[in-house]
């Protein structure tokens, strides 16, 4: 489809389907997308403070591991070397055992809170001596890095510790489990009212409840001598907030707030000069052309989405086609007035007439009016009967099953208007068999009308590829080139003298073009040459 100026309204422009879309996951992937970074940014906090414990407690186990050994601790006094597993990583060569991050809060369960600490028996002297030295340490540690921080011999027993737990058994706990067996372990876990070391990124920091707030980092490294446990370090610290993070970035949060409006902004007033203005636009020139303004209704020009442009092209073309109509109608009503007309005229002039000279007017004479008036009245008929096949042709509706063989009808109209003819066997073609009759009938008394009585008239079918193409000829004087394009116009006729009416081609030309078909006036060395071609048919249903 395209547009009086030969562009395609559709062209490569978006759909307006597109243009929403893009619009509402424009407006949408933004906000939303702060909130997926938030999320992702909570994680990263937890696996950030776990990955700080984790150096934290890998320094204070060299401390640890140096300290026992002063103290007169030897590796082969100690249970078996753990499982290799645990102390080589994948990828790394001895001396070489790093430990990475590994908390994710989406994946990882909060567990619940430690479990207290139990009595214990007396720790290793070693282990004893090595921790009285390391305390002071830690307590002075915690002040600059809020862990709290302890250390237990190889039975899970605190022997230096930044809390109260000194002396007591940290077996139970599951992490420090797994440590004594070698395994180096992280854990999340609910908060207790000890746990709780305020702190804040500024002095009025708003306290705002998160799910990072609710859960301590908890991770156990084993202290390993020749590949044998010696002790544990278990370090906890509450991951920093969210709410402390984002106070500290608010003036960067409001620049993206103020950013995310203006590209609401921007979207907003793209979807108007996209869509609304455009709609605006045909809208006001439909409605003048409703009001009965013409030539008002043209395609939009650079309209950007796509079914706007079809539709002011299909309202353009539309609009053409009511003016077309309505001049045809216009047309059509001042033909049929003026063909009316003169009829009755002569029969009102013949009535006054004969009602003042009836009585002394002569037998031959009133004879010859009153063959005037019939004369006039059967010009009457025969326009009425033409103008209600005009209308069947005008608003026919055509089914699929329309098939007809041209061929036995072509014969009868010929022989009944002495044509000659040339036809094939058998050609069936879609066409109804009283819609070919009227179309043949007409041609052939069109012929005969135009090309006199003694003309010779010849009606020839045949097939060519998938149409079926019928001529009706005749040796007449033709038709000049003046008249050559108007022989379709309604009730032009050359013709009027012997009742011709002006409407039978039209009527042709109606019934082929509703099946299909096209209709011409060919050239021709001698009289006139009409050409009909319709769709053909294989066989008959």
């Amino acid at each position: 489809m395209t547009s009086p100026s030969g562009r395609s309204p559709s062209g490569r422009r978006p759909s307006i389907g597109t243009v929403l879309l893009v619009m509402t996951v424009a407006a949408l992937v933004l906000p939303l997308s702060g909130l997926w970074i938030l999320r992702l940014y909570e994680s990263a906090l937890i696996r950030q403070t776990e990955s700080e414990l984790i150096a934290q407690a890998g320094v204070v186990a060299a401390f640890y591991r140096d300290a026992w050994r002063r103290a007169g601790g030897k590796a082969e006094d100690l249970g078996p070397p753990v499982d290799p597993a645990w102390t080589r990583p994948p990828g790394f060569d001895p001396p070489w055992t790093p430990r990475f991050a590994s908390l994710d809060l989406a994946e990882d369960p909060i567990l619940p809170p430690a479990p207290d600490p139990v009595p214990a028996m007396a720790s290793d002297p070693s282990a004893a001596i090595a921790g009285s030295t390391l305390g002071p340490i830690l307590r002075e540690a915690q002040r600059i890095t809020l862990a709290g921080m302890r250390v237990t011999d190889r039975q899970g027993v605190v022997v230096a510790s930044t809390g109260e737990e000194m002396g007591l058994s940290l077996a139970r706990q599951d992490e420090v489990r797994r440590a004594l067996a070698g395994e180096a372990a992280s854990v999340l876990r609910e908060r207790t009212s000890h746990d709780r070391i305020s702190y804040r990124s500024g002095s009025d920091s708003p306290a705002v409840p998160d799910r990072s707030r609710s859960v301590r980092v908890f991770t156990a490294q084993p202290v390993l001598d020749d590949g044998r446990v010696v002790g544990v370090v278990v370090v906890s610290r509450t991951p920093r907030s969210i709410a402390d993070t984002l106070y500290g970035k608010r003036w960067h949060l409001a620049g993206l707030a103020v950013l995310l409006l203006a590209s609401v902004g921007v979207l907003a007033r793209l979807g108007t000069v996209a869509i609304a203005r455009p709609l605006r636009a045909v809208t006001g020139l439909a409605k003048r052309t409703a009001d009965g303004e013409r030539g008002v209704m043209v395609p939009l020009p650079r309209p950007v989405v796509r079914e706007v442009a079809e539709l002011s092209d299909a309202l353009t073309r539309m609009a053409r086609t009511l003016e077309e109509r309505a001049d045809y109608i216009r047309d059509f009503a001042a033909h049929v007035s003026h063909e009316f007309k003169t009829p009755l005229t002569t029969i009102r002039g013949t009535v006054e007439l004969l009602r003042d000279h009836m009585d002394s007017m002569p037998p031959e004479e009133r004879d010859r009016f009153l063959a005037n008036m019939d004369a006039e009245a059967g010009r009457l008929s025969r326009l009425v009967r033409r103008l209600l096949e005009l209308a069947r042709a005008d608003v026919m509706t055509v089914t699929e099953d329309a098939v007809t063989d041209a061929v036995p009808v072509a014969a009868r109209l010929a022989e009944r208007h002495g044509a000659d003819v040339s036809l094939p066997a058998s050609l069936p073609v879609a066409m109804g068999r009283d819609s070919l009759e009227s179309v043949l009938a007409n041609l052939i008394e069109n012929a005969r009308h135009h090309a006199g009585a003694d003309a010779r008239v010849t009606v020839t079918l045949r097939a060519e590829g998938e149409r079926a193409i019928l001529r009706i000829a005749d040796d007449g004087p033709g038709i000049s080139p003046a008249n050559a394009d108007r022989v379709f116009v309604p009730f032009f006729t050359t013709a009027r003298d012997r009742s011709g009416t002006g409407l039978g081609l039209t009527i042709a030309r109606g019934l082929v073009e509703a099946h299909g078909g096209s209709i011409a006036l060919l050239p021709s060395e001698r009289g006139a040459l009409f050409e009909v071609a319709l769709r053909r048919v294989l066989s008959l249903r």
